[in-house]
């Protein structure tokens, strides 16, 4: 893990980013539970394809989101690499199946990027902005959107 260095007085924004095939995102490290092995999730009948099921996490039921599969990237096959990242967010949580998690890595929120108009409407909804990582250009991803959607596929199923 890498971690600049930067004086605490500064604003900064901890992220921690992660795989979907070969391409790299992040979120606010503040939304993450925890950071779970793959697990099989028990599928539920009915819902959107991106949702692969529910896992028990300690007696409280959470869906699993194929993080590649909702953001309209090819599925994906989880290996000994794959990882669950719990996001917890109020009363709900969710978790999202990733490649792998890559890095947290801190960041001065103005080094965020605005997201470019070539994307489409759902994409600009779920992206809070473009953060520089190193030589790669990191998608920061816009949970609450994430979450409303998903919440609301999951009453309509």
């Amino acid at each position: 893990m890498r971690d600049s260095n930067m004086s605490t007085s500064e604003p900064i924004l901890k992220i921690i980013s992660f795989r979907l095939s070969d391409q790299v995102f992040c979120l606010d490290i503040m939304a993450v539970k925890e950071i779970r092995v793959w697990q099989k999730a028990t599928p539920l009948p009915h819902s959107p394809d991106y949702v692969l099921g529910f896992i028990n996490l300690r007696g409280k039921v959470i869906p699993v989101v194929d993080m590649a599969l909702r953001l309209g990237l090819p599925a994906i096959q989880p290996t000994e690499q794959s990882a669950i990242i719990v996001i917890d967010e109020g009363d709900r949580g969710v978790g999202i199946l990733v490649d792998s998690v890559s890095d947290m890595v801190t960041v001065k929120p103005e080094e965020m990027q605005p997201v470019p108009d070539v994307m489409s409407a759902e994409e600009k909804a779920l992206t809070r902005g473009i953060v520089p990582v190193g030589d790669d250009m990191v998608c920061f991803l816009d949970l609450k959107t994430l979450f409303d959607t998903v919440q609301e596929n999951m009453e309509a199923a």
